[in-house]
């Protein structure tokens, strides 16, 4: 198994932040009290999250990460489930963020702690109207909800070191097995161009007839997923995915299927921690097509974010985790200006 403890780093995850293009001209809000149904708040999810990595006024977390844009191709049965503009007949330019995970801007790419990876995407229609989509390498999330994310973040930052066994981490996972499954069962990518890429939360599209479906987004390579071996992932060196991406593009495009993976009546669509069943109904909503890379300028990086709940009529959150993480985003994003 590749290295699990990295001190002080460890092989989890959460969903990827990231952005659009747009400069902020004004300040973004900023909401710090509890959502409900949760016992703490967006700001002291994003504060456990430095206390795990250190604060370096960057991402709070998925820090490292590459630009570059294209173009998505909307699939013609992608209408007949939701009226959601950007997956009607017109393609639409996106701008498209890779990453490595953890808040730190210069992890290298090879150790455990930098799984799963981010797919973040921006929607860009020809009128300027946008709608975000946020994905990571790994189907499904540590935890059931965000108080239990923090507590897991905080379960780490008492765990490096030098800690007592059982440490902090022991306990915590071994009253949750799915974390556990998490952290100890990610892949190790080629390229991030060759491995697959899951939506973490469920979306309600509704189609003209008002009928309505609970999905999760599934980002499969079009020419199917290629991995590294535990030997080869240690000798592939800390920009390797960088580099590599670089390089790909460079030569032809990048490009993804853009799946809806339909949730059953039994399925647990408010507990992202449970991936639904394989087997499940899955509709092509078109493709991804990556061409070339950004500026990748310090400043446009800083400039550019993500809201997960920045969806367009025709989708709706169906996880209220979703909500949760739209206002821990703006936090982060004020913190790197």
């Amino acid at each position: 198994m590749q290295n699990f403890f990295h001190p002080p780093l460890l092989f989890i995850s959460i969903v990827p932040e990231a952005g659009s293009l747009d400069t902020l001209e004004a300040p973004i809000p900023i909401l710090e009290s509890p959502v409900p149904g949760e016992n703490s708040s967006p700001a002291q999810l994003v504060e456990a999250l430095h206390t795990t990595f250190g604060n370096h006024h960057a991402r709070a977390v998925h820090a490292k990460g590459i630009v570059l844009e294209g173009n998505f191709y909307p699939d013609p049965g992608a209408s007949s489930i939701t009226t959601a503009f950007h997956l009607q007949n017109e393609k639409s330019r996106v701008t498209v963020r890779f990453s490595d995970f953890t808040g730190i801007p210069d992890i290298p790419d090879n150790i455990g702690a930098a799984n799963p990876r981010g797919l973040s995407i921006k929607f860009i229609m020809p009128d300027g109207e946008t709608t975000d989509i946020v994905g990571h390498s790994f189907n499904g999330f540590p935890t059931s909800d965000s108080d239990r994310f923090r507590e897991l973040l905080l379960a780490i930052a008492a765990s490096g070191p030098g800690a007592t066994a059982p440490t902090a981490l022991d306990s915590f996972l071994g009253e949750h097995p799915v974390a556990k499954t998490f952290l100890t069962t990610q892949k190790l990518p080629a390229s991030y161009a060759t491995i697959s890429y899951f939506g973490v939360n469920s979306f309600r599209f509704t189609n003209k007839a008002g009928i309505s479906h609970i999905i999760r987004y599934q980002f499969i390579p079009e020419g199917g997923e290629m991995l590294l071996t535990p030997d080869q992932y240690d000798k592939a060196g800390p920009q390797y995915l960088m580099n590599e991406i670089r390089e790909r593009v460079s030569v032809q495009p990048v490009r993804f299927k853009m799946l809806a993976e339909i949730a059953e009546a039994t399925d647990l669509i408010e507990d992202p921690s449970i991936a639904f069943p394989e087997g499940r109904e899955k509709i092509l909503l078109g493709y991804l097509e990556i061409k070339s890379l950004t500026a990748n300028t310090p400043e446009e990086d800083k400039a550019l974010y993500f809201t997960p709940n920045n969806i367009p009529i025709g989708i709706e959150p169906a996880d209220p985790m979703i909500n949760f993480r739209s206002r821990a985003y703006p936090i982060s994003v004020q913190e790197r200006q």
